[in-house]
């Protein structure tokens, strides 16, 4: 990557250089050209070969020097027409002493002493021109001038302001055309002399009317329907750009920046109502503490690492036994927050003696439990990893966080430990009652937070049908009646931080999900959402249910009861008490199991551990 950078800069500073060289004798021939009206004496043109020659001698070396060719085309400023001025000049100062003195020209009195000045001058434009195209060109495209087409904003609020500001800035080269929003006293209105032109159902009209090519949606606290009637009226219109800004949840300090918008994907328009959140809570949580993020290479965990470090923790310990994942993360988060002090460790949370080091070594404040085996079907067939891994990787984990004084335990735990009938979803139940245990016998706080599937997380059903659909299908549903409930990564994870944030200890709190989404009608519209037509571009088949699978997940078993806390997207679920003996023998019991790899006997006991406790 350095190397092919290093690459890119060369040649542009050759293409500079070349463009200069071929300037300056162009300036001062037409100097030359200029001062004889056109006829130079055939007596000059010598001077013209000698003059040029010097001049390059002179011009590109303090060119150089001058930084003139390190700069960005693109952006180039007042302060590079500055620095060219003052280049020209002290080379053109050191030219004309050159001439004076030099036996080049051995009759100075003869000599056209303007055509200095005019090849001065010459030299100047030309190679300010030359800087100055790209931005020039990048102007009158702004200006429509150029027939590029133009941007419509969605939404007339303060996203949409901060998106405009974004647009007029230096940095950005879009035309702005105007607005659209719903609320009627906003039509009219002048922003930055912009004009919201109408109602989002009037940008199939104002396309046409204003040739827009591209679309931005600025309304990061809009819910999902508002969001996917502006990307139908959009396909309307046949514009094909669609960018949109994140959530507010997702924007910690509630700014919008240009920087931020992203391409429109079908994970937008579901379930994105604003996530409301206590961040002074969530700061004093994070802030001037050492954090420790096991499974911080998979989907939640890598996420879950971003927004901790936009809290400042005095440290961010990133646990993976993943060494790709951990390594990419970790090159990300130096590279986003590079006064952050970060650790990445490739580590098995199956590993105590590993663990232990890491503990007293490293000193973890908070934990944040990540760190599991995830998929259904592939943990029917493996029980005995999965128990290994969610259930004493849970356990050591909790043991060693008691011994080293943790403040706080948050587990990552599922919808599917709700009356489990997967390993996998009975592994997290159990994962959810070892920390009950702990909690209370230790000053440790544990807590577990529940919530059901993310999108776009890996292995997830959105990637699995986006590569299906890529392939032309056939797009498989396991049966038209499966429900699941879905979030999006950041908001998940940033509920999970106001969740440990607001814990006493000893809580299982459930995340609200909204409403379910037929995996069905998910199919359907990213099939739509691709430009495809159902049954006559692409196919959905339906592969009945997989080993584990329920068709619906339920949030609370059926005895549970379930609490408000002050964020009204966090419920808790009212547990009944664990008996810790039972569940001291039980483990004791699947780990002889696990030894002798008798996956009949593991379910059986995790079985009995989650309906009888």
């Amino acid at each position: 990557m350095k190397s092919l950078f290093k690459k890119t800069i060369l040649t542009k500073t050759i293409f500079f250089v070349l463009a200069d060289i071929f300037s300056i004798v162009i300036s001062i021939w037409l100097a030359f050209f200029l001062r004889f009206d056109g006829n130079i004496p055939p007596q000059f043109f010598a001077f013209i070969y000698r003059m040029s020659g010097l001049a390059v001698i002179f011009i590109i070396p303090i060119f150089y020097f001058q930084k003139l060719y390190s700069f960005s085309w693109t952006y180039v400023s007042a302060s590079e027409a500055i620095s060219l001025f003052k280049a020209t000049t002290m080379a053109f100062f050191f030219l004309s002493i050159a001439i004076f003195i030099s036996h080049y020209f051995p009759r100075f009195t003869n000599f056209p002493r303007s055509v200095i000045f005019v090849s001065y001058i010459l030299v100047f434009i030309l190679c300010g021109a030359l800087r100055f195209s790209k931005r020039i060109y990048l102007r009158l495209a702004n200006k429509g001038i150029l027939g590029l087409g133009g941007v419509l904003i969605v939404g007339a609020g303060d996203a949409g302001e901060q998106i405009l500001r974004g647009i007029l800035s230096e940095k950005s080269f879009l035309k702005p055309v105007g607005f659209v929003d719903d609320n009627p006293v906003k039509k009219g209105v002048l922003i930055h002399g912009v004009k919201v032109l109408g109602k989002i159902s009037d940008i199939p009209e104002l396309a046409k009317k204003y040739q827009i090519k591209q679309l931005i949606i600025a309304l990061p606290s809009g819910g999902n329907y508002a969001i996917k009637n502006a990307v139908d009226f959009a396909k309307k219109a046949g514009i094909k750009k669609i960018k949109i800004t994140p959530p507010l949840s997702e924007i910690i300090k509630g700014k919008v920046f240009f920087s931020n918008l992203k391409d429109v994907e079908v994970e937008d328009l579901l379930g994105r109502e604003q996530v409301d959140l206590d961040t002074k809570e969530i700061k004093g949580l994070i802030a001037d503490k050492t954090i420790l993020i096991t499974g911080a290479a998979g989907s939640i965990g890598s996420e879950l690492s971003r927004q901790v470090a936009k809290f400042n923790p005095k440290t961010l310990l990133l646990l993976d036994q993943d060494e790709t994942g951990i390594f990419d993360i970790s090159k990300e988060l130096k590279n986003d927050f590079s006064d952050l002090d970060l650790h990445s460790l490739v580590a098995d949370v199956r590993d105590k003696e590993r663990l232990s080091k890491i503990f007293k070594d490293l000193k973890p404040q908070i934990v944040f439990h990540a760190a599991a085996y995830k998929h259904v079907p592939l943990m029917e067939e493996n029980p005995e990893e999965a128990v290994k891994n969610n259930v004493f990787g849970t356990e050591n984990l909790a043991a060693i966080s008691v011994e080293n004084n943790v403040e706080k335990f948050v587990l990552i735990s599922t919808d599917k430990a709700v009356n489990p009938t997967s390993v996998m979803g009975m592994t997290k139940r159990v994962g959810e009652m070892i920390c009950n245990v702990y909690n209370h016998k230790s000053s440790a706080k544990f807590i577990s937070v529940r919530f059901g599937n993310v999108l776009n997380s890996r292995g997830s059903v959105i990637p699995i049908f986006r590569e299906q659909i890529k392939k032309g299908g056939p797009v498989e549903v396991t049966d038209p009646e499966m429900k699941r409930y879905f979030m999006l990564i950041p908001e998940a994870c940033l509920l999970v931080m106001q969740a440990g944030a607001i814990s006493l200890g000893g809580e299982v709190f459930v995340l609200d999900m909204g409403k379910p989404i037929k995996i069905m009608d998910l199919a359907k519209e990213m099939i739509r959402f691709s430009g495809l037509e159902l049954d006559k571009d692409i196919a959905i088949v339906f592969t009945g249910a997989r080993p584990g699978e329920k068709l619906f997940e339920e949030i609370l078993t059926g005895e549970e009861g379930i609490a408000a806390t002050k964020n009204k997207k966090i419920y808790e679920a009212k547990m009944s008490g664990i008996d810790e003996s039972k569940l001291r023998d039980n483990l004791k019991n699947i780990a002889e199991s696990v030894k002798l790899q008798d996956k009949k006997e593991i379910k059986d006991i995790l079985r009995d551990i989650v309906l009888h406790r």
